[in-house]
């Protein structure tokens, strides 16, 4: 049985993906990792889109594509600024992004993940600043499954950038209004090594010892 530790320490962005269907016993074990996600109140807001047909993956390849494209002017004026070893790094990112862009129709799954905030418990709505406990309902569901893709050995990263397009994005799933899109993620056996190790910043520099800003020792 693969080591939890060992799932979350090698979960990497895949977006290079055989087209190789995914047989329906490991989506069935995928979703059921994402639904036993814990979330407030235990009212399980979001559903989750499993889409597999060639019209509906194409229509989300064409809203996401674009908004790839017009993200990554961004990223690379970004790239401009890091120092050499960090630049080379984010520009494979970037190729490998731009496949993702050129390809996700090929993807075997697409996961869409959607939610009703009037059964979300968002107790910072009223704050001022961007809300950000509702989401909190949703993407356990959505680490829950990308680490039961890794598990299975099937490649996942998230995506969101379908946002930008959200509407497009509803009629061409027919979502309901008053749902909301959260999470795109496609799935499929990796092209080449697919997981391994990855980067992260330190717990020193993320944990702090009872008060912000002391350091975790």
């Amino acid at each position: 049985m693969n080591d939890i530790y060992e799932m979350m320490s090698t979960l990497r962005a895949v977006r290079r993906l055989l087209p190789d269907p995914i047989p329906d016993d490991v989506m069935d074990r995928v979703l059921q990792a994402a639904a036993w996600a814990p979330t407030g109140g235990n009212m399980q807001p979001w559903r989750v889109i499993v889409v597999t047909s060639s019209e509906r993956k194409q229509a989300l390849a064409d809203i996401y594509k674009p908004a790839w494209y017009r993200y990554a002017k961004g990223y690379d004026k970004r790239i401009e600024q890091l120092p050499a070893d960090e630049a080379e790094k984010a520009r494979r990112n970037r190729v490998a992004g731009d496949y993702l862009a050129d390809h996700l129709h090929e993807a075997p799954t697409i996961l869409m993940f959607v939610a009703d905030p009037q059964m979300m418990a968002i107790t910072d709505a009223k704050l001022d600043r961007v809300s950000m406990v509702g989401g909190g309902s949703v993407y356990t569901a959505v680490q829950n499954a990308m680490l039961a893709a890794r598990t299975e050995g099937l490649g996942c990263v998230l995506t969101t950038l379908h946002c930008l397009a959200e509407q497009e994005v509803k009629e061409a799933l027919e979502i309901p209004e008053g749902w909301a899109t959260l999470a795109m993620i496609p799935l499929g056996y990796p092209i080449g090594s697919g997981h391994g190790p990855i980067t992260r910043q330190s717990v020193t520099a993320l944990a702090f010892d009872d008060a912000f800003g002391v350091t975790w020792s």
